[in-house]
């Protein structure tokens, strides 16, 4: 459907959206609907648009934050995309007991990346703090980290955090359905701090930061540092030439842009690429044909973290792709401008 069609047929929708998102904003602000406070200190990373922000290696940036200062924190997430239902614990700080398939993608590389952090996941945050501190009383955590939480204002927090992509700014953005947008933008004066990610030009993310100033809190500035490129199977050295990896690029992410960026970055030559919907599921017949594309080619095919993680619980697709010497290339934030105060603001909710 051409873009111009969409627009006018989704446009009423994104409308109604919009209404129906400050009326619920509203009745929480009158106090018709409630909040919970939990009895642990709560920071909630999230956005106001849907995908591509960067939010979960930032999630991932604090909880190892707080690790390296002898603070214990637990991860609570919906768990996008996952097969289950209800509160589940994904880790316990000791062992993984999930997968992908029922944490989700992103639950299950932030439990592998943390593993002494308890996971939770819950559609309701608040039945995932309340199973805490069920199933951990003799352990319990000195912060709560939330994932992807800024519309989910049933539980209350101390540090609200809004991830905003400086490579697709809220400036552009429509309500959903038409576009990405999940609120009206005046729900941003909710937030106590804005992170401006993923900064590829410092004059655009000057611009963006002004259209921040009437919320009159502070940004702190980001970018992606990209890793070295992990091998799932056979080793990455006999597929470099000349110092230069020779890809096929593949990602189900919400702004493939950026991952293409930080494959550049990273030293790869992106030959081909093939991009599905955030979060879309890897089926037999779409891995079978990135990695016949890729001999074909004479390609590495390298993915993201997060998309690895999605398809190495089923053995059969990850053997497919590993035997294709297929990669993916870890990321992490790079917090160049504020990160002082954005270590003071973590800090503070814990005194």
């Amino acid at each position: 459907m051409p873009d111009h069609l969409a627009a006018i047929l989704l446009g009423p929708a994104g409308l109604l959206y919009g209404a129906v998102m400050r009326g619920r904003n509203l009745l929480y602000e009158l106090g018709v609907f409630k909040t919970w406070r939990s009895p642990f200190p709560v920071v909630s990373v999230g956005n106001v648009t849907t995908g591509g922000t960067g939010k979960t290696p930032l999630v991932d940036w604090i909880v190892r934050f707080y690790a390296h200062r002898g603070c214990t924190a637990a991860i609570v997430s919906r768990g996008y995309g996952r097969s289950t239902r209800g509160p589940m614990v994904v880790s316990d700080g000791r062992r993984i007991l999930l997968g992908s398939l029922e944490a989700g993608d992103e639950t299950a590389m932030l439990a592998a990346r943390n593993p002494s952090a308890i996971v939770v996941v819950a559609e309701k945050r608040r039945e995932g703090v309340e199973l805490l501190m069920r199933e951990f009383a003799d352990r319990l955590p000195e912060v709560i980290v939330l994932d992807d939480a800024f519309q989910h204002r049933r539980i209350a927090r101390d540090l609200d955090i809004v991830v905003i992509n400086a490579a697709e700014p809220f400036i552009r953005a429509k309500m959903l359905p038409a576009g990405r947008l999940r609120e009206p933008l005046a729900g941003l004066g909710r937030a106590d701090l804005f992170i401006l990610n993923k900064i590829t030009d410092e004059p655009a993310a000057d611009k963006i930061e002004e259209r921040l100033d009437p919320f009159g809190k502070p940004v702190v500035r980001a970018r992606v540092r990209p890793g070295k490129p992990v091998a799932t199977g056979t080793s990455l050295a006999a597929a470099h030439e000349g110092g230069s990896l020779h890809v096929l690029a593949f990602a189900g992410i919400g702004a493939p842009e950026g991952f293409l960026d930080s494959l550049g970055e990273a030293g790869m030559t992106v030959v081909a690429s093939r991009f599905f919907r955030d979060h879309e599921p890897y089926r037999r017949e779409t891995v079978l044909a990135i990695v016949n594309e890729s001999k074909r080619l004479g390609l590495t095919p390298v993915t993201t973290e997060k998309d690895w993680f999605r398809i190495r619980d089923d053995r059969e697709l990850a053997r497919l792709l590993e035997n294709a010497g297929c990669a993916y290339l870890p990321i992490e934030p790079d917090i160049y401008a504020g990160r002082a105060l954005l270590e003071k603001m973590l800090l503070k909710i814990l005194t």
